[in-house]
């Protein structure tokens, strides 16, 4: 794997864990969707993993992350749609989805 690649799995990496940290203290949904400030940090967050990716794609074709589409969709759905972002999908991706992305990248940055 060569070093642009392993760079932007660290982002999005670090990503993931800047947003569990966002998440702090946050433990349901009626929370977050009353706390502007972690919405949109978690949103950037998620740009930042879809831009990530999208680049890693780009120089290690031969690389696999599941849902990758759905996660660029996501990231440009956030960029271009900001006003129309449903906080219900953005949670349930945060909840259902990150952990397994986490371990894919982790699994990545191992081998």
């Amino acid at each position: 794997m060569n070093d642009a690649a392993k760079k932007y799995l660290y982002d999005i990496e670090k990503s993931i864990d800047s947003v569990a940290l966002h998440l702090r203290g946050i433990n349901d949904f009626n929370q977050f969707s009353r706390n502007l400030t972690v919405k949109r940090a978690v949103e950037r967050e998620f740009e930042i993993i879809g831009e990530a990716i999208n680049q890693l794609k780009a120089v290690e074709p031969e690389i696999k992350i599941p849902d990758t589409r759905k996660i660029i969709a996501m990231r440009n759905r956030i960029i271009h749609g900001y006003d129309s972002v449903d906080d219900t999908i953005i949670w349930n991706v945060v909840i259902k989805d990150m952990p397994v992305l986490k371990c894919e990248i982790e699994k990545l940055m191992r081998g």
